[in-house]
């Protein structure tokens, strides 16, 4: 029988899965003296001691923190519980080829949650993020609001770098969204994008550039191609995700209400319903709050919904 909901602890985080992602999402976590407690878990159990020993090592530079490797009796407390575990990309592999691997694992891995009562965030990072985030939610029982894909919250910083980059302003300023699947169906929402409430179109005049449709053909491709140009080159993609996965954290743990493009239920949005992609939301400490619509013209609309239904095709198959 499922127990009562834990209380958390505010300043703990659990990390299951210490492969490339989850070790470099707990050194960034380490870092940002978000916590004062890190449990790491793996299927192999010395992995996870390995990396918690590591880290844990650079605490003198950093601000106080236990860091241990655990179990998943170690996790009911923790305010957010963050999984990276699962099979990784290969050269040549999209994020769906992944889904029966680790749909498989996660029909381990979230039942072992789900049993403990755990109160805290759930938060996906495992690829294809979208199907995984489904799957988590569907088996955990937790309420929609608690269970957040880390979605295109990495691909919409790709698309502000390389807008930055080709604009000569800082990313910061501007503001753009990758929404839809994270993978090749990801749609660049160039419509409603600015530069610090310029639009994107007109700021692109201003600095010298008047072929918006190629541009934009090319960055929104260069975007959506940067994990496989990283992979061929690497073998595995972490710093960024690893960058996303800590902003995501700060987010819920600061109640900040910012507006991420997280992976999360769609209940009716652009015509939409039963699948979870990325679409920006207002996120807080009890996780998703709202989604964001942002206003998108008809072609981006259709490719949104076409995205979606790539997903539920996908989600027929390999979740029961």
């Amino acid at each position: 029988m499922k127990q009562d909901m834990a209380q958390v602890n505010i300043r703990k985080v659990a990390m299951i899965g210490c492969g490339f992602v989850g070790s470099a999402s707990a050194f960034c976590l380490m870092q940002s003296g978000l916590f004062s407690e890190m449990v790491l878990i793996d299927a192999d159990r010395a992995r996870a001691e390995g990396e918690a020993l590591d880290i844990g090592h650079g605490v003198p530079f950093a601000r106080q923190m236990k860091i241990y490797a655990g179990d998943y009796d170690d996790i009911v407390d923790a305010a957010i519980i963050i999984i990276t575990a699962g099979a990784n990309q290969k050269p040549g592999e999209t994020r769906l080829d992944l889904v029966n691997k680790n749909v498989g694992i996660f029909g381990s891995i979230i039942p072992e949650i789900a049993k403990r009562g755990c109160g805290g965030i759930l938060l996906v990072v495992s690829n294809p993020v979208d199907i995984l985030t489904y799957t988590a939610l569907k088996l955990s029982g937790f309420t929609e609001n608690r269970v957040i894909g880390s979605g295109t919250v990495l691909d919409t910083a790709r698309l502000k770098c390389a807008l930055g980059e080709h604009l000569s302003v800082d990313s910061k300023s501007v503001h753009a969204f990758i929404v839809g699947e994270h993978g090749d169906s990801e749609i660049a929402a160039f419509s409603s994008a600015n530069v610090s409430g310029i639009a994107l179109s007109e700021f692109c005049e201003m600095r010298g550039h008047f072929a918006h449709d190629e541009n934009s053909r090319q960055i929104a491709e260069n975007v959506k191609n940067s994990a496989y140009e990283i992979i061929s080159k690497k073998h595995a993609t972490y710093y960024g995700i690893a960058m996303a996965v800590k902003r995501i954290c700060e987010v819920i743990i600061r109640d900040e209400k910012s507006i991420l493009p997280v992976s999360s239920m769609m209940h009716g949005e652009y015509g939409i319903e039963d699948v979870v992609l990325s679409m920006p939301a207002v996120v807080g400490k009890h996780g998703v709050e709202t989604h964001v619509p942002i206003p998108l013209n008809e072609e981006e609309q259709e490719k949104l919904r076409v995205s979606a239904e790539t997903l539920k095709g996908i989600l027929e198959k390999a979740v029961k």
